[in-house]
């Protein structure tokens, strides 16, 4: 038996494994962020690979909401048909559920993609003005964001909203909300970004007010039988920024909100902080959460072998393992996981002669005939 191989049911959702495939920006959106053919490619090797959920990449609600000119977005009919195209493509081929992350860059808007260096737009390349909760920029070098007031926040409520009705006629089977990596509602929460002297701001209650307000407004308009939840930033890793104890109290009230997961992440929201980047360097985040909160937990951050994802799992610090870079490397990470482990997982129809089990008796995985590595022996 496996832990990481076995189901879990989120609401009316049942996964047929823990592994699930996490939300990667491809910033190669058309300008008016529409998803193409490189997303049936992209979601699509993905949905197939046994995996038991994938994410689409991040979505934005707005055109202002956006990191890039590039990104995803869910704002318009146009944008709905051609995410629905690829959605509809990956559940008839795959064997994957599928899942959407609904965001808005706040402070973060505005910039270059990253491999034009991230920074920020000049007006010359179309800049447009971004929102926060303060105007308090990213970096000392970034444009200072315009604050919001109550009818800018009620309007990006309405917007999540709006994606949030796209989002269940398109098909999806779980919804998240991008409360991490310094992204707006990421900015509500840390007092570094959120220095607001209204009912917004100042305690942790208050800054935790208007994410809560968003999460309640998308919780209404999503179907009450699919799941839905939220990433988190769970430390800043900054002095005088969010703390696990903060990241505890927000996932309490989610909870009472009927919220069905968390998705643990970290950093993102200021340029001054200090990641040492090591295997599953995130998960003590994640597993802190799931001791104190009874709520399904997903973790992520160089999770990479099979075995690691399995202990995670085993050992109770999370329910779900998230990867990204490591189902770059290698979208087929899940089957190969199921044959490490001694377990087997769903293949698509097509590729069925594929599954270990199926390969002659003379080769071992079609790598190399078994005699002649005995004679090697």
């Amino acid at each position: 038996m496996s832990h990481l191989f076995s189901p879990f049911t989120l609401r009316n959702l049942t996964l047929e494994n823990r592994v699930v495939v996490s939300p990667m920006c491809q910033y190669i959106c058309n300008g008016d962020g529409q998803m193409h053919d490189w997303h049936l490619m992209h979601l699509g090797q993905f949905a197939m690979g046994g995996a038991g959920l994938v994410f689409t990449e991040a979505t934005h609600v707005s055109k202002v909401g956006r990191i890039t000119p590039r990104c995803a977005g869910l704002w318009n009919d146009t944008q709905e048909a051609a995410m629905k195209r690829v959605v509809s493509f990956c559940k008839a081929h795959g064997v994957a559920r599928t899942a959407i992350q609904l965001a808005h860059a706040g402070r973060k808007a505005s910039t270059h993609t990253p491999t034009d260096g991230a920074q920020p737009l000049t007006d010359e390349e179309g800049r447009w003005t971004a929102l926060a909760p303060s105007s308090i920029p990213y970096a000392p070098d970034w444009p200072v964001p315009e604050a919001l007031d109550r009818v800018d926040m009620n309007r990006i409520k309405a917007e999540f909203v709006a994606a949030t009705e796209r989002a269940a006629r398109i098909g999806l089977d779980l919804l998240e909300l991008h409360s991490g990596h310094g992204y707006l509602l990421n900015q509500f929460f840390s007092p570094l970004s959120n220095q607001r002297q209204d009912e917004y701001g100042g305690s942790l209650t208050n800054r935790l007010k208007y994410p809560l307000e968003v999460f309640e407004a998308v919780r209404g308009a999503w179907p009450s039988e699919r799941p839905m939840g939220v990433r988190i930033s769970a430390v800043d890793w900054v002095q005088g920024g969010t703390t696990i104890e903060d990241t505890i109290v927000y996932t309490t009230a989610l909870k009472e909100l009927g919220c069905d997961f968390v998705d643990i992440t970290t950093g993102g929201l200021d340029s001054r902080q200090r990641i040492r980047l090591d295997k599953g360097y995130q998960v003590p985040c994640a597993s802190a959460v799931k001791k104190a909160v009874d709520l399904p937990v997903m973790t992520v951050g160089m999770i990479i072998e099979p075995q690691q994802a399995e202990a995670i799992i085993a050992e109770g610090h999370a329910d779900f393992v998230m990867l990204a870079r490591g189902m770059m490397y290698n979208p087929r990470w899940a089957w190969h996981a199921a044959h490490e482990l001694g377990v087997e997982t769903a293949y698509p129809t097509q590729y069925v002669r594929c599954i270990p089990k199926h390969w002659p008796e003379a080769f071992d995985l079609a790598r190399e005939p078994r005699n002649a590595a005995d004679q090697r022996a």
